[in-house]
């Protein structure tokens, strides 16, 4: 470790520029900072933030995070201020142990807009590993016949820092025989122990030697190796390896027992100094010992374990082979394999989803999903395509970064149609053969208000019995929308199109939620037989949409009106009536007609004439239709002067209503019947004078418009096609009663009926045979037709 206080340096330089993703501005950048391994926990790597210039306050609202990379957990964001921070302790040589660069690639995000960049953290190593022998101790056996300038191979020591803090040199301990030289190779330094002068056995049969190894640290650390030189008898010549380097390929995932290569070493002499022994050098890694085996006798090397190219790419050697002689001699050689790649693994993919879902309203070209995938292997192996399996709105970009797309949609969206999507992303590799992943992602469509409220019908019509009760609800509305949750809440409210549809409120209530409408007054169908007004549905989107109905009403009639007897009607302004006639008419004379009507309409409406009491029934008989009352026979002396009936006028509603009259019937002699005749004339004549005034100032106004009706049919006519002149003239109203007269004489009297006269608006209610008139509501209501109607007056003509 460093001594305290030891400043760290932090180098920080852009490497990529903009790239514009959908229509927001989205920058890939990257930073590279190198902080030395094993500093505190909550070292401060650098602000990263600060360093990509994005505004501090900001960036807990754009959740700025680590969402990958491979050991990111040693790190830390801080979202206040935008630091890196070391989260737990880095120790280089167990991250990237014999690497000469450790980089730490992090992906960072930031949202709205999204921002991916890309940081780098180089790990720097720090002198914190002496150098360390193998074994404490090497013996080695010389021949004293061993000429000098012979090397010999010693025990390598091993520093797992990196760089000038490895093993930079060896130190032999002052002697008179002995000196030691380094061999350089890629990876590390090989000391060999050289003789510098000839051996005597005889003087010294050993020597004890000590190898320090040090590193390059400032202060250097430091390994030691006793050595221990036993002098022999000579064995005067060494096995040689037929090279000095052996190079061979090897593919990965060969087979256990794969034969890699077979050594050959030769010896000149003979014997037992003569017969070879291989055995693999002290020098290399543990990892070798675990995929590799050497045999002693035949010099061949076999898999033994599991070869991975992407472990491990290369491989290198160290073998001897020693004769048997005394003392033995060695001879070295290296053997260099390298791996060969296969295309063994399938690509990875990775998905980095910016939301759960996407409104169905998105422009093409909105960016989903970030999307990278990787594959272990290398070249063409390596390289992955990515592409969607199904046909969906959906379309995969690339990015100018390598194994990076964007999901972005490519069409048009509608929730209504597909609530979501499960888009299978399918990566392969251009290896042969080719390797995939398939990766699914599902998409939400979330809804925005695009659908209007829609009611079954328009118009919709609803019948409603009149005397209905307040308060309670008489019908109801529905509308329906495809959209979801708020945006297909629906409430309701009477529309307003014209001034007479603010009455409606007055009469009728909707409840707001449900559609159903309430009646706050009772309907009176002789006051109001249809109306019309709007409802309007609205949901509760934003901007929220509506749509509306025309609701037509029509009011059911009720028997709720009894009759109303028209004549006889006395002054007092009671049904009775006194009927005068001459006691000499014959059988079936006309006496009286009794007249009513109904407000009501239908059976409601037809009315039903009978006697109810009357003093003889032998003399007078009542249409039950018509309501006329006749005789059944001539008068004779003996019967009475004066009758009394009493009449009953009934409606043929499910429960019927009446009205009575009473008509009293006096026999007068021929002249006397004359006489009154005149006086009742004379009477009328000065209480009809106003009513024939107006007569004829309506008769007067109905010819005008009649022949002014008449020249412009001609008009018409004259200027159009025969064929269209059918179009201008009303239909004929087959509908009502025909107006007619009765006359009949008594004495040289003579007397007239006429019938209704009936203006253009006037409503013979059906069955009413022509007795019963709908007279006009004289109610005032906003909405009301009126009926205007003239009434036939009972004329007595004087013929005299």
């Amino acid at each position: 470790m460093e001594e305290k206080g030891q400043r760290r340096r932090v180098t920080c330089w852009w490497l990529v520029g903009i790239l514009l993703l959908d229509f927001n501005e989205q920058i890939f950048a990257h930073l590279r900072y190198s902080v030395p391994e094993h500093v505190q926990v909550g070292f401060s790597v650098g602000n990263v933030a600060k360093d990509l210039g994005i505004d501090i306050a900001t960036l807990t609202k754009r959740q700025f995070r680590i969402v990958s990379g491979p050991n990111y957990e040693l790190f830390q964001l801080n979202q206040r201020n935008g630091a890196l921070s070391v989260r737990q302790n880095i120790d280089r040589e167990e991250l990237c142990d014999g690497a000469k660069v450790c980089l730490i690639n992090l992906k960072v995000v930031v949202e709205n807009p999204l921002e991916i960049h890309y940081v780098g953290v180089e790990i720097t190593d720090v002198n914190d590993h002496p150098p360390a022998f193998s074994e404490g101790e090497q013996r080695l056996e010389i021949a004293e016949n061993t000429p000098p300038g012979n090397r010999f191979q010693i025990h390598a020591a091993r520093d797992p820092d990196f760089g000038a803090f490895s093993v930079r040199e060896y130190k032999l301990s002052q002697n008179g025989y002995f000196d030691v030289d380094v061999r350089d190779t890629e990876e590390d330094k090989i000391p060999f122990l050289v003789l510098k002068n000839p051996l005597d056995r005889e003087k010294r049969k050993q020597h004890d030697l000590l190898l320090t190894a040090l590193d390059g640290g400032n202060p250097s650390k430091s390994g030691f190796l006793n050595l221990t030189i036993i002098v022999l008898d000579a064995n005067d010549n060494r096995p040689v390896f037929s090279k000095d380097v052996y190079t061979v390929s090897l593919n990965e995932n060969a087979a256990i027992g794969t034969l890699v290569i077979k050594l050959n070493a030769t010896d000149l002499d003979e014997g037992s100094s003569g017969d070879i022994e291989y055995t693999f050098g002290k020098t290399q890694r543990k990892k070798a010992h675990e995929v590799f085996e050497l045999d002693g006798v035949t010099g061949e090397i076999r898999v033994k374990g599991n070869v991975d190219f992407e472990e491990t790419e290369l491989y290198r050697l160290d073998v001897q082979a020693s004769d048997k002689g005394q003392p033995p001699w060695t001879g070295e050689s290296r053997v260099v394999i390298k791996i060969q790649d296969l295309n063994d693994n399938e690509p990875e993919v990775e998905i980095t989803s910016l939301s759960s879902s996407i409104p169905e309203d998105s422009k093409p070209g909105t960016v989903i999903s970030l999307i990278t995938v990787k594959d272990r292997d290398s070249g063409s192996n390596g390289k992955v395509v990515c592409r969607i399996n199904e046909e969906v709105p959906f379309d995969l970009t690339p990015s100018i970064e390598e194994n990076m797309f964007s999901l972005v949609t490519k069409g048009r969206l509608d929730r209504e149609s597909v609530s979501y999507y499960d888009i299978t992303i399918i990566a392969s590799d251009c290896g042969k053969p080719q390797l995939s992943a398939i990766k699914t992602l599902r998409v939400q469509v979330s809804d925005v208000n695009d659908n209007t409220p829609v009611f079954s019908q328009n118009p919709l019509e609803f019948y409603l019995e009149e005397n209905n009760q307040p308060g309670y609800s008489v019908f109801s509305v529905k509308a329906s929308d495809n959209d979801q949750n708020e945006n297909a809440a629906i409430t309701y409210h009477v529309g307003r199109r014209d001034s007479q549809q603010a009455d409606v409120t007055s009469f009728l209530n909707i409840n707001s939620e449900t559609g159903e409408i309430s009646a706050l007054k009772s309907f009176d169908f002789e006051s109001v037989k249809t109306f019309q007004f709007h409802v309007v549905a609205t949901d509760s989107g934003s901007p929220p949409l509506s749509s509306n109905v025309t609701v037509n009403v029509f009011i059911l009639d009720q028997n709720d009106n009894a009759p109303v007897i028209l004549y006889p009607v006395s002054s007092n302004g009671s049904a009775e009536g006194v009927e005068e006639i001459p006691r000499n008419v014959n059988a079936g004379h006309l006496v009286t007609k009794v007249r009513a009507y109904d407000a009501d309409i239908g059976y409601n409406g037809w009315l039903l004439f009978s006697l109810q009491q009357v003093t003889d029934h032998s003399l007078f008989a009542l249409d039950r239709y018509t309501g006329q009352m006749r005789t059944l026979r001539s008068f004779t002396e003996t019967d009475e002067a004066e009758h009394k009936l009493l009449i009953l006028v009934k409606d043929n509603g499910n429960v019927s209503l009446s009205a009575t009259a009473t008509v009293i019937v006096k026999l007068v002699e021929p002249k006397e019947a004359f006489a009154a005749s005149d006086v009742q004339s004379a009477a009328a004549e000065d209480e009809d004078s106003h009513v024939t005034f107006y007569l004829i100032i309506t008769l007067g106004s109905v010819s005008l418009l009649f022949l002014i009706s008449i020249i412009v049919l001609i008009a018409m006519q004259c200027s159009k096609s025969t064929d269209y002149t059918s179009k201008y003239l009303p239909e004929p109203n087959y509908d009502g009663t025909l107006c007619h007269s009765i006359q009949y004489r008594s004495g040289d009297k003579r007397y007239m009926l006429v019938g209704p006269r009936m203006s253009v608006g006037s409503t013979i209610v059906p069955g009413s045979h022509a007795n019963t008139l709908v007279l006009p509501d004289r109610r005032k209501a906003s909405d009301e037709v009126r009926q205007p109607f003239v009434f036939s007056y009972i004329t007595e003509i004087n013929n005299k």
